[in-house]
């Protein structure tokens, strides 16, 4: 009997011996196991695509080839004009937007599991100006209606008392000769004194930061009110201050050779105190160049490129999302005034509006 107990308790443990074995063997967490290495050795080179002697900053492409090694990494995550990017092969072409001459600091982190390195440095670059959208209107008939579509009718006023119902008849709106007609008539038409129209790219285009320029000749006469603006691109949920509004041209009739730049958002609105005025000799004669350059910093106007109004931008505002574009010529209303009574019509001409980087 006893003989047998211990010959029991011999194969007990040798049982037990065999399964922690076994467990220590499968399970990959015991005191054998591989440990992740930590990066070392970290280097970060930059390269300015077209750098030269001339053009120390680059060809104005925007681009900077970034190559990146450390000992042990497995990937790499770069931090760059507010993007994230993470790679693997430790290669990385990033292409910046906006225009200037800018410097802008990079962070490059090396990793290995949870363990990394992190190296920081920066690059200025020379980003030139270029067209990310436009309208020529060099193709006589309507507007292109892959790039604009129409608000129409009265529209209560437009929130302006405005007087007249937008269209999008050839009477009203067409492209000749290489420029795009706006005209605005004095006629009963659906129960409205004048009829003209709003075209905008909402749903076909939309942007956020850059610079939106358009050349124009104005109208003339009392009570005309064409405009060039932005309108934010959540409008429909948001609703309107709350969306923004960027008004980059504004005339009227009644104060002729007075442009007008004005932004509108929550608590300033309306009678907007985000406005400045400068003038535009022979306006209504000869063409001018209307524009805003918009980034997260500020919005800035101009006429003919000359600077007159800086608005400071910051994250509390609405303008740092999509906006789209808005061409229009209004009719009296609150900002529009009296319409001169010997008006007949009068014609918005647009040569062209192009958005940059």
């Amino acid at each position: 009997m006893i003989n047998l107990v211990n010959r029991a308790g011999v194969f007990t443990l040798i049982l037990l011996f065999v399964f922690q074995s076994c467990s220590s063997n499968n399970d990959g967490g015991g005191d054998d196991a591989p440990v992740s290495a930590a990066p070392t050795n970290l280097s970060v080179q930059v390269e300015v695509v077209g750098k030269t002697a001339e053009n120390p900053n680059g060809d104005g492409s925007g681009k900077i080839q970034l190559t990146m090694n450390a000992a042990n990494a497995t990937s790499y995550k770069v931090s760059i004009n507010n993007e994230l990017k993470e790679v693997t092969t430790g290669s990385l072409t990033y292409e910046f937007t906006g225009s200037g001459t800018q410097t802008f600091p990079i962070i490059v982190s090396a990793y290995n599991g949870g363990k990394f390195i992190s190296s920081s440095t920066s690059v200025t670059i020379y980003i030139a100006r270029k067209v990310i959208w436009s309208d020529e209107f060099n193709v006589d008939g309507a507007p292109d209606s892959s790039k604009w579509g129409y608000n129409t009718g009265t529209g209560n006023g437009w929130g302006n008392n405005e007087l007249q119902y937008y269209t999008n008849r050839s009477e009203n709106v067409k492209i000749e000769g290489g420029v795009l007609k706006i005209t605005a008539i004095k006629e009963n038409y659906l129960g409205s004194q004048y009829t003209s129209t709003r075209m905008l790219t909402k749903g076909k285009f939309s942007f956020k930061y850059g610079r939106a320029e358009v050349r124009a000749k104005l109208p003339a006469g009392g009570g005309t009110w064409p405009a060039f603006w932005l309108l934010g691109d959540n409008i429909d949920t948001a609703g309107w201050p709350a969306c923004g509004e960027i008004d980059i041209l504004e005339s009227v009739g009644n104060n002729p050779n007075v442009i007008h730049s004005s932004l509108h958002s929550p608590g300033r609105s309306g009678n907007t105190p985000d406005t400045k005025t400068t003038t535009a000799p022979n306006s209504t004669t000869e063409f001018h160049i209307y524009a805003a350059e918009w980034s997260a910093e500020n919005i800035k106007f101009y006429v003919d490129d000359n600077l007159f109004y800086t608005y400071k931008n910051s994250s509390t505002t609405p303008f740092n999302q999509k906006f789209f574009i808005i061409l229009n010529f209004a009719m009296g209303g609150n900002f529009g005034g009296a319409v001169d009574p010997n008006f007949t019509n009068a014609t918005y001409e647009v040569d062209y509006v192009r958005v940059y980087n």
